[in-house]
């Protein structure tokens, strides 16, 4: 972890922070979900570099290090991805000739590659969708980790689930604030952990709360440490939850003019058998029939049967290290 170099840059009149290690001439974007950072793709992170490659992991606006933009409530997945540009032009990762930093802090030019893969988990597959239909020219490959792509549009789930539904209730303004508030926000991390950790799509009770879904005895998933959490406590004590509320759970009924839908890279889906997600109403149908191959022609499917849907840092052993035309595990 030590090696993993810490980046503040300014981007779109943000001071953004950018984990980063590695050299090579290709670079590997990580893309969190929520309630992760940058944090969550660590052991990813020093796989790739092994590999030769150069990996860079960014906080979204608001998320972790990264500052919030001044009106929380009107962040959006456009902002994500105009904070991607910018992120990789500030990098140099759009030269064909780079000034890099090594691990040791030696600086060098090297040659570069404009062309990015992209790894993604959770809500972080729809930057990356996005990313790839409006910038083609842009990325080598794709990995998603517990969410296939879908052409975006407006979340239509809690037409099928009950009231309780933790999308529904944090998408309601002030809910989830008012929920979170209670708790500091190592705790609610905790809790957000353990209920994404089930294999049950958590749906509180009519007169529950998500927060109180979890009993303060619950032991952490084994996989997840107290020094883990400690960490992950200690971003969201900064950043606090308004931005990561809104991006993604509000922020759903974007809308985007997408002329062509499909992704023409190769792509990789890394699904867990065991992720919550996995049985959201017709996305086991929509991947295992493939329908998913509709958007993404060429794309490979791996199932983990333990898979929960934090698979990354169940199994830090199980890496996606790209190869010159694919991005393969």
């Amino acid at each position: 972890m030590d090696q993993i170099r810490h980046n503040f840059i300014h981007v779109n009149g943000l001071k953004l922070h950018v984990a980063e290690i590695g050299s090579g001439p290709t670079t590997v974007v990580f893309l969190h979900g929520f309630p992760e950072i940058w944090y969550s793709w660590r052991h990813q992170m020093i796989a790739v570099a092994k590999a030769g490659f150069r990996a860079i992991a960014p906080d979204y606006r608001g998320y972790g290090l990264s500052e919030p933009p001044p009106e929380p409530e009107k962040a959006s997945f456009s902002d994500v991805i105009a904070d991607l540009v910018g992120v990789l032009g500030f990098l140099g990762v759009d030269k064909v000739l780079r000034l890099i930093c090594s691990d040791s802090g030696r600086k060098f030019w090297s040659p570069g590659n404009r062309k990015v893969f992209l790894i993604a988990k959770d809500f972080g597959v729809r930057p990356a969708y996005l990313f790839t239909v409006f910038h083609p020219e842009r990325v080598l490959g794709v990995v998603t980790v517990g969410v296939p792509f879908f052409p975006p549009g407006p979340s239509l789930y809690h037409n099928y689930l009950p009231e309780g539904f933790y999308i529904s209730r944090w998408r309601e303004p002030g809910r989830a604030e008012a929920d979170f508030g209670r708790l500091d926000a190592k705790t609610v991390v905790r809790n957000i952990y353990i209920l994404f950790s089930k294999s049950e799509i958590p749906i509180a009770a009519e007169n529950q709360e998500i927060m109180d879904m979890v009993d303060p005895s619950t032991p952490l998933p084994p996989w997840f440490t107290e020094e883990d959490l400690t960490n992950y406590g200690a971003l969201y004590e900064k950043s606090g939850f308004r931005t990561a509320l809104q991006v993604p759970y509000r922020a759903f009924r974007e809308e985007f003019n997408i002329t062509d839908p499909k992704v023409k890279v190769p792509m990789l889906l890394i699904m867990g058998e065991k992720d919550y997600f996995f049985k959201f109403p017709g996305v086991e149908e929509y991947i295992r029939s493939g329908k998913a191959k509709t958007y993404v022609p060429d794309l490979e499917i791996t199932f983990l049967p333990e898979g929960t849907h934090f698979a990354q840092e169940q199994f830090p052993e199980q890496n996606p290290i790209p190869n010159k035309s694919k991005a393969k595990v």
